[in-house]
């Protein structure tokens, strides 16, 4: 796209690309857009934008789904105790039932860092294991690609006012989108052209490390000294992937990692976040995990911890990791400061994740039962949450399985 264009083609072109590339809308098809916890009327106008566009390329049924920010706040607030465990069964049934149907879900987070801040850790913690647990099927079938799914964003003036701060209200809303656009290629003469260049690229590293087969992860940078033992049959996996009736989607967009999964029980070692976390409306900043044999046995935060606890304690699986992606320190998402937004912020580094691992990442792990998964190393949780450990000073070895070290990352950058 021309550098000229304007904000309207721009927008437009980027909504396209969420349709096009993100869930590979087919035509006949059902779309699902979700937002959440954004303001209504900073959300509708991309709302209606998408909606037409999807019809215009053949969707059978667009529904728009969306919880305003200040609503949402409003209830952790003031809602009774007793009623921030209720949940919305009949939404949670439709969703299953769209994802049966093989729709295609796609999520526009427009984040308010700060949305829950002074709301007690507990009344969060409580409506958020709800949801989770009644939305377990519904996730599962997600991380097993049962339908096509995307993630991208959607600019507000608070996500905006935390990322640029010292700017004017119009002038950081004018430079979130500015980023958004370039981090998702917008800027480019053919967006959907430079997308399948970069995910060509992306499939060489993961055609490499799937070729070395490493049993073993060794990473070293200041507050982390950690090894990761990959279990057997784990698969590298990242940019496009297969879904509904064979056709490929980008769930994240923009997407720069490549991952795969630990084995459950094979995690040990110390390991340091490197930027804050934007977390269900609050920031979590300076992590820090010990493990024995993938457990995490001791952590703490120098913000936030009680939120961070709440992740750990969701349940037994949320003790262990259940992602490792690389990503290196020249992504173009990585400006040297962070967004506040784990979508962008996870692209532009190396991360981790507490809890649920995705069956994607090891062979034959889209049609395997619960126990057969969790017998090939897979933790099985009901949160899954990224936080960013890379940085320039982020070494990382593979081990072979005949003990032999082959740099994979030095100074953040692919070997």
């Amino acid at each position: 796209m021309s550098a000229t264009a304007s904000f309207e083609e721009q927008l437009e072109s980027y909504v396209t690309l969420l349709l096009r590339l993100g869930v590979n809308l087919q035509p006949g098809q059902n779309l699902i857009i979700n937002s959440t916890s954004a303001p209504v009327e900073e959300v509708a106008p991309v709302m209606r934008l998408m909606t037409r566009k999807a019809y215009e390329l053949g969707a059978r049924n667009v529904y728009p789904q969306w919880d305003d920010g200040e609503i949402a706040r409003t209830r952790m607030l003031l809602a009774p105790d007793a009623a921030l465990s209720d949940v919305q069964l009949w939404r949670v049934n439709w969703l299953e039932e769209q994802s049966e149907q093989g729709s295609a879900f796609l999520s526009l987070v427009a984040p308010d860092p700060d949305l829950f801040a002074g709301i007690a850790t507990e009344r969060l913690t409580t409506a958020r294991r709800a949801n989770a647990r009644a939305m377990a099927r519904f996730a599962e079938a997600t991380s097993k690609l049962a339908h096509p799914w995307s993630v991208g964003a959607i600019a507000t003036r608070a996500w905006a006012h935390k990322a640029h701060p010292d700017l004017s209200e119009s002038d950081a809303l004018a430079a979130l989108w500015r980023y958004i656009f370039t981090a998702t290629r917008i800027d480019r003469p053919d967006p959907l052209q430079a997308w399948r260049e970069h995910i060509t690229q992306l499939k060489t590293h993961l055609d490499d490390l799937n070729r070395q087969r490493f049993t073993r992860l060794h990473y070293r940078a200041p507050g982390t000294e950690l090894t990761i033992d990959l279990p057997a049959g784990h698969l590298w996996v990242g940019g496009g992937a297969n879904a509904y009736k064979g056709n490929t989607f980008v769930p994240n967009i923009p997407t720069e990692e490549v991952f795969s999964l630990p084995a459950r029980g094979g995690v040990n070692g110390e390991v340091s976040s490197t930027m804050p976390l934007e977390y269900n409306g609050g920031m979590i900043e300076g992590i820090r995990l010990t493990l024995q044999d993938g457990r995490i046995v001791a952590y703490s935060a120098t913000r936030g911890e009680d939120a961070l606890k709440s992740i750990i304690e969701t349940d037994e699986g949320s003790h262990y990791l259940g992602e490792v992606a690389l990503v290196p320190n020249d992504s173009p998402v990585n400006t040297g400061t962070p967004v506040y937004n784990t979508l962008f912020d996870e692209n532009a580094a190396c991360h981790i994740a507490i809890g649920r691992a995705y069956p994607i990442c090891i062979e034959g792990g889209e049609t395997m039962t619960p126990d057969e998964l969790a017998a090939h190393g897979v933790n099985r949780s009901d949160a899954h949450v990224d936080f960013m450990i890379g940085s320039a000073e982020l070494d990382i070895d593979g081990e072979t399985a005949s003990g032999a070290r082959v740099p994979v990352f030095r100074h953040g950058m692919w070997a």
